[in-house]
């Protein structure tokens, strides 16, 4: 580090990083090891999509509507209880997919995917089968928590700040790493790769795959951008000018103020790329970061032994044809509220 230049948040990290991904995949805080059975947040829509597209659409309900994400969702479910054995479960779900806070702040967000009419677009087999998912994960008893004006992602970074033990967050979206944080017993199960191939996220696995400190995500985010979600990143700076960057000055708001004050300490070329992008980080970083202050009603979450409204399922079972996943489901949730 240049002399005068003061010690950024997470530098003092650099040291275990240096010894290289092997060495910090093998670092397991002892909390993993812990009986302590987690709350579980899942990022319902991350694995409804997931079902969708993984699961065959000639699998319908008796008048031939797909119902494919419903009963691929419902063995999600039934998979993650037996596996992770969690105290309590909350399918977190987008009461607003692309909110105006972060539309306001960069007014790309998301843009590419949006309806004329502000809806999203989606395969319409898909967005049908969203409210029956609903209504089967009530009269179930799962416990559903949503907040108008925010994502998923956000009422889930709020149940996560509110928490007072161990929570496992499922995803397939890297976005969520950033709640990653050994101290508070939080990490990532990561379901990109499917859900037999689980990758357990926490601050050795970021460090491991993108060589910065583990609670780093979100500025690492913010700065390659993400065209998906319609986030440009910094022009010219990759994941690995990206993971420097992280590992020199810690956040953004450093960077910026590294910048204003004419201090050193920046990657080669990246200092002037940085200053043509300083607008867009600025307002990046709300963009990037999930609320952790959402209107969130506090949920129980607890495993129901026995279905909120077993008529109501019944009746939803017999319209839809859940069958054998709903049955998975609901032995999977009794069985874990031992």
């Amino acid at each position: 580090m240049m002399a005068g230049l003061p010690r950024p948040a997470g530098q003092a990290r650099l040291g275990s990083l240096a010894d290289g991904p092997r060495r910090m995949a093998r670092e397991r805080p002892p909390w993993q090891d812990s009986r302590v059975r987690p709350l579980m947040l899942l990022d319902s829509a991350s694995l409804y999509y997931r079902a969708y597209y993984g699961v065959p659409d000639t699998m319908t309900a008796p008048d031939g509507t797909p119902v494919n994400a419903v009963r691929g969702l419902l063995d999600m479910i039934a998979r993650l209880v037996r596996a992770r054995r969690p105290s309590r479960l909350i399918a977190c779900m987008d009461a607003d997919w692309r909110p105006a806070f972060r539309v306001a702040a960069i007014p790309s967000y998301k843009a590419h995917r949006a309806n004329p009419d502000g809806t999203e677009q989606a395969p319409d087999t898909l967005t049908a089968q969203v409210p029956v998912i609903e209504e089967v994960l009530a009269a179930a008893g799962v416990g559903m928590a949503a907040a108008p004006g925010y994502e998923a992602d956000d009422v889930i970074g709020t149940l996560v700040t509110s928490a007072d033990g161990p929570v496992e967050v499922v995803t397939g979206d890297r976005d969520l790493f950033q709640l990653v944080d050994d101290a508070r017993q939080v990490r990532v199960i990561y379901t990109a790769r499917g859900l037999s191939k689980l990758d357990i996220v926490d601050e050795a696995w970021v460090s491991a795959r993108y060589q910065i400190p583990g609670r780093a995500y979100a500025a690492f985010a913010a700065l390659r951008g993400d065209p998906s979600d319609g986030l440009p990143g910094v022009a010219g700076v990759g994941e690995k000018t990206a993971a420097a960057l992280v590992r020199v000055f810690g956040s953004v708001d450093a960077m910026l103020a590294a910048l204003d004050k004419g201090h050193g300490g920046f990657p080669m070329g990246s200092r002037a790329k940085l200053a043509v992008a300083r607008d867009y980080l600025a307002a990046a970083v709300p963009v990037v970061q999930v609320a952790t202050d959402a209107p969130v009603p506090t949920p129980g979450g607890f495993l129901p032994t026995t279905p909120a409204d077993p008529g109501r399922l019944a009746e939803l079972d017999a319209r839809w044809d859940l069958g054998s996943s709903l049955g998975r489901m609901s032995a999977a949730l009794a069985a874990r509220t031992d």
